[in-house]
């Protein structure tokens, strides 16, 4: 059993490092965390595949990165669109309640929704990229630490 799991931690090492250098594998585990943590639910999964395939980043560490933040991306949702109203001067939202969704156009809802959405994504981004430069220098260091990532080059 423990031969078993010993074994198993050392496939998913292999497979999260993939020959990846500390710096590099650091970045890859800063986008993933930034990208998982978008307001919006259902992009971050897709997003962080086409940008692993489109920077060559190692696409299994990046998806765990994305998923380890999942339960931090629905915590986030409400304190970005309320960041991003501040922001932007798009104003406090006020709360949709059932009764004025019951009341409520269809294309009113989704513009509402909309809106909420863009100044979400707008306070996350500007949330984001200093938070992966910040991520990627910390993370570089302690991976540089790490025995089986120590002979691989920046």
């Amino acid at each position: 059993m423990m031969k078993s799991l010993e074994s198993l931690k050392r496939k998913v090492g292999v497979l999260l490092r993939q020959g990846m250098s500390p710096g590099r594998l650091a970045f890859t585990l800063s986008l993933g965390f930034a990208i998982g943590c978008i307001p919006v639910v259902g992009i971050p999964t897709a997003l962080c595949a086409g940008l692993a395939l489109a920077l060559r980043l190692n696409l299994p560490a990046i998806q765990a990165a994305n998923y380890a933040v999942m339960p931090l991306q629905l915590v986030l949702i409400v304190p970005f669109v309320r960041l991003g109203g501040r922001l932007f001067g798009f104003g406090t939202v006020r709360a949709l309640d059932t009764g004025n969704l019951l009341h409520t156009s269809p294309l009113v809802l989704i513009s509402q929704m909309s809106g909420l959405a863009g100044q979400a994504l707008l306070a996350w981004l500007l949330i984001a990229v200093p938070a992966v430069a910040l991520m990627t220098a910390t993370l570089t260091v302690v991976l540089r630490r790490v025995p089986a990532l120590a002979g691989a080059g920046d």
